[in-house]
């Protein structure tokens, strides 16, 4: 995050308008106080790559296997 006084905002905005759009958050300050923040335009959000995670989850074989009567018990008490 990078904080910046107004007057800088006010000089630069282009600039930081260029670096908002790479990722980087900006802050722009009055005093040390924090005033405003430079965000990209719909959020922010950042575009899901899918299978960024293939071959990092492993699925058991008996995942959706009955669970023992015992720890079936403490959902379903009497049944």
């Amino acid at each position: 995050m990078v904080i910046i006084n107004t007057h800088e905002a006010k000089t630069n905005l282009s600039r930081l308008l260029d670096e908002v759009q790479q990722g980087e958050d900006i802050v722009s300050a009055r005093g040390n106080k924090p005033l405003a923040r430079l965000v990209p335009f719909g959020g922010g959000k950042k575009v899901r790559k899918p299978g960024w995670l293939k071959g990092k989850i492993r699925v058991a074989d008996d995942f959706d296997a009955p669970l023992p009567d015992d720890i079936l018990d403490t959902f379903e008490p009497g049944a």
